[in-house]
């Protein structure tokens, strides 16, 4: 973090540490269990109206925190910018891309999100279903899981490949039933300074995007969502830890959201088997990807 961060005495950043960890402990036992059993019934029957009710237990322990970050977080400001055409709806069918900096990103995503958007979904490993609780409840609540395959494993069974194709399909199709918002984190990690170098990456404040995910959500749920939605996150002092968060170490936090266009021809090719094709489509993500990255720059240089 910057030296611009005002530190706070220690024993108030103590008793906020105790305080906030004590309200988000004492939510997600409140709101776990619920979600938890409800879910287990599906286990022998559907039901729309059990999924809706999971969805808005979800949604209200989402409510609890961002209580935490208005009564906790008093001195965060936040700059929060939507572009004049980006109608967003809580009944909207969303495709998400965003920069990923922080674990904070998710946190400003449900703060945002919350009474603007329908839940956020985002692609999650299949193993994160051992996790107690936390990886029921992802499951419980439409997540897409995905077994993903390593390079080695897929060429030694190049049937995996499919398999992966077929699991992220029908995960996506699952979807379809309610309305949703998508976040796909197209850089695939954090960005730090060590992985950017590695990369050798173009780009002044990004990593180098993975086009594959995008382009697997668009051929799936292309003809059904209503906007594909860019956002951009900005810590003007630096990315912080999670716990900086919240302790009340980060000062200012910039959101700008964008609607992007998708041309036509994204709808008419296949990014797997179609070469010509994928490499049009990766161009078009890089092109996103300058834009995005001229604007962090200018948000920085507004600050």
């Amino acid at each position: 973090m910057s030296s611009q961060k005002q530190k706070q005495p220690l024993l108030k950043k103590i008793t906020k540490g105790l305080t906030v960890g004590s309200v988000i402990t004492g939510s997600t036992f409140l709101h776990g269990p619920p979600v938890l059993a409800l879910g287990f019934t599906k286990l022998f029957k559907q039901s729309a109206k059990i999924d809706a009710t999971n969805i808005n237990l979800a949604n209200h322990w989402l409510s609890v925190n961002n209580w935490l970050i208005e009564h906790a977080l008093p001195e965060l400001q936040w700059d929060i910018t939507v572009a004049p055409d980006l109608d967003l709806s809580l009944q909207g069918r969303y495709l998400m891309t965003c920069n990923h900096q922080s674990w904070v990103d998710t946190t400003v995503n449900q703060y945002f999100g919350l009474t603007r958007m329908p839940l956020t979904r985002f692609f999650t490993k299949w193993e994160l279903m051992f996790i107690p609780f936390v990886g029921q409840a992802f499951k419980i609540l439409g997540f897409p899981m995905m077994k993903r395959h390593s390079k080695a494993q897929i060429a030694k069974n190049p049937e995996l490949k499919n398999r992966d194709l077929e699991e992220a399909r029908r995960a996506c199709q699952q979807l379809l039933s309610q309305p949703f918002t998508l976040l796909n984190y197209l850089e695939g990690t954090r960005f730090t300074a060590e992985k950017h170098a590695q990369q050798q990456s173009p780009y002044q404040h990004l990593l180098k995007p993975k086009a594959g995910g995008l382009a697997l959500a668009l051929d799936i749920l292309g003809e059904n969502i209503d906007a594909l939605v860019d956002m951009t996150i900005v810590y003007p002092d630096g990315a912080p830890e999670y716990h900086d968060f919240w302790l009340g170490d980060v000062n200012r936090i910039a959101v700008h959201l964008r609607k992007i266009d998708i041309p036509t021809w994204v709808k008419s090719g296949s990014y797997e088997d179609d070469a010509e094709y994928r490499q049009r489509f990766q161009h078009w993500v890089d092109q996103l990807w300058v834009e995005k990255d001229q604007l962090i720059e200018s948000i920085k240089q507004n600050y």
